[in-house]
């Protein structure tokens, strides 16, 4: 589906995304995470519904699939509900 390197030329930064925006860091274990703005040479993640920001090398982030949205968006709200997070 998708490489390792997601850009598909490297050469060039990619689009930037909508703040907010739901990215996967593949060089961090397809972690999930909102899109929050740039910082230098990287973008800045943070995890879904709030949480310590880390960056990412923007050749290495794509777009989240819907299941991986709401896979995300599930193990918060269950992290949520057992009180692990506010």
């Amino acid at each position: 589906m998708y490489g390792e390197n997601v850009c598909p030329n490297p050469s060039e930064p990619p689009d930037l995304p909508a703040l907010g925006a739901l990215m996967v860091d593949t060089a961090r274990g397809d972690r999930v995470g909102e899109f929050r703005g740039v910082a230098g040479p990287y973008w800045s993640l943070r995890p879904v519904g709030g949480g310590a920001e880390w960056e990412a090398e923007p050749h290495r982030v794509r777009p989240a699939l819907l299941i991986e949205q709401l896979r995300a968006r599930t193990a918060r709200l269950n992290a949520r509900s057992r009180g692990e997070v506010l």
